[in-house]
């Protein structure tokens, strides 16, 4: 019977915090890491550098970029020529949603698992402090695997596909400590969607808002790199 030192776990890697932490934990946890990143248009595209950059820090096995051009479906502030908000986490689903994001990268992770041998997916959403954004409820979680086992060679003969999210029910600040349990750097990772000219965060986005509360809350530094500091 093949050990967990034995099995690969393919990781969900954007270069985000969270998907860092996920990583790190996938690889805590005994797996060989293989890492897949999608470069899907993003305006924020430096995040793919952060991913390289944490493939190489935390040594995965095997780490696949691959490109999946949502551009040209427009609706969200991330692909389209839409302002990012600015103001703060405001009611309802924000513009930042990339319609059907984790949907469409859950499937190219279940792709790559399944040609890599593994059962065993980790995606870093959280739904305690987040966006708002409806991929990243646990229901949709649970849903993908039924999905992902009913629409598999390795569903159809018994192994299956375990969908991991080990950040689900943490706080922002849960997920700084995990950072320095870990002993990830965070200026490895990536979080901002919209950076500066000068390559800066702009930290006060969405995104960069929920992050620097995390590492504030959990009375930690974030060296990340922020625009008027």
């Amino acid at each position: 019977m093949k050990s967990i030192q034995d099995s690969i776990a393919v990781v969900l890697l954007s270069g985000g915090l969270d998907s860092m932490v996920s990583a790190a934990i996938a690889a805590e946890q005994g797996f060989k890491v293989h890492a897949l990143t999608v470069n899907y248009g993003q305006r924020h595209a430096c995040e793919i550098a952060a991913a390289e950059k944490i493939a190489t820090k935390l040594g995965v096995a095997r780490h696949v970029v691959t490109s999946l051009d949502m551009r040209p479906f427009g609706g969200s502030a991330l692909t389209a020529d839409i302002a990012v908000p600015k103001a703060g986490l405001s009611e309802g689903i924000p513009v930042t949603y990339v319609p059907a994001r984790n949907l469409v990268f859950l499937a190219l992770t279940t792709a790559f698992a399944e040609a890599s041998g593994s059962s065993d997916i980790f995606i870093g959403v959280n739904a305690l402090d987040y966006s708002g954004y409806p991929d990243c409820r646990p229901d949709f979680i649970a849903s993908f695997e039924e999905t992902a086992r009913l629409a598999t060679k390795a569903g159809v003969e018994g192994s299956g596909i375990n969908v991991h999210a080990p950040l689900q029910h943490m706080s922002k600040a849960d997920i700084a400590r995990e950072t320095a349990r870990l002993s990830l750097d965070p200026a490895w990772s990536w979080s901002c969607y919209d950076p500066t000219t000068q390559g800066l965060a702009c930290g006060t986005c969405d995104s960069c808002r929920l992050r620097r509360k995390g590492f504030t809350e959990a009375g930690l530094i974030d060296n990340t790199a922020y625009a008027g500091e």
